[in-house]
């Protein structure tokens, strides 16, 4: 086998959809597939019973699976410490509530031998299912990025499931400004901007970007909050915007 992925999953308070399952679903999918090497399922410094969970029952049960406990610093820091420490010649991520079955990941890795070393999953342009808000920060983000960020060719820069190339995406990590270093977050962080970053400096840096098309469904949850999120993402695409033009990213 001339690759093996590393598969990265972030989670914060995530108690309530362990309990619905998901990662039991992601361990039988994983457990006996050879190109999974490993499992890293990264904290973001919870404060329910999360860490309780994973440690109680999953970590025994699928030996691929490995829990990384950083402190509370928001999402973006989450994947980033999932890819810095994947042993794996290929990172994936995948949100925790299985938005994104994770039997889409056969659709990403497909792709992995077309010599393009970042491969994003792409949702329907209508959200299907998700509240108006949530439509909204998709149709308002669209324009944001495409008219600021010249992100033209990416029809979906936020879909939680990607793969990447490890040492590509170390390299891209490398070059990141607005998420460059820890930091502290208060509550829920889903930081929408590290997605645009990474992205945008690949296409700056003009490393080649499949975009695949995978199914998707919307689910409640508690980390994501309209207001909050769109302040934040606001914040972050215009700092990379002055990144940009103050030639900081070489």
């Amino acid at each position: 086998m001339k690759y093996s992925i590393s598969l990265v999953i972030p989670c914060y308070n995530e108690e309530l959809n362990i309990q619905k399952g998901v990662l039991d679903k992601i361990g039988n999918y994983t457990q006996d597939d050879k190109r999974f090497s490993e499992i890293l399922i990264v904290d973001d410094g919870s404060n329910d019973n999360t860490k309780k969970l994973i440690k109680d029952k999953y970590l025994d049960q699928f030996p691929k699976f490995k829990l990384i406990e950083n402190q509370h610093q928001g999402k973006a820091f989450a994947v980033i410490t999932g890819i810095m420490q994947a042993k794996g010649n290929y990172v994936m991520f995948s949100d925790i509530d299985l938005a994104t079955p994770i039997e889409e990941s056969e659709k990403l890795i497909k792709h992995i031998d077309s010599s393009k070393p970042i491969i994003i999953g792409s949702r329907n342009k209508g959200r299907k299912g998700a509240p108006i808000l949530r439509q909204f920060m998709s149709f308002g983000s669209i324009i944001v990025k495409t008219m600021i960020l010249g992100l033209q060719g990416i029809n979906d820069t936020q879909c939680g499931f990607k793969l990447f190339e490890k040492k590509t995406a170390t390299t891209i990590i490398s070059y990141l400004k607005v998420f460059n270093n820890g930091k502290s977050a208060t509550g829920s962080s889903v930081s929408a901007g590290f997605d645009l970053e990474f992205l945008f400096v690949a296409v700056k840096k003009k490393y080649p970007i499949e975009e695949v098309f995978v199914e998707w469904k919307h689910v409640e949850t508690k980390n994501v909050n309209f207001f909050k999120d769109t302040y934040e993402s606001l914040r972050d695409i215009l700092l990379i915007k002055y990144y940009d033009i103050m030639h900081q990213y070489g």
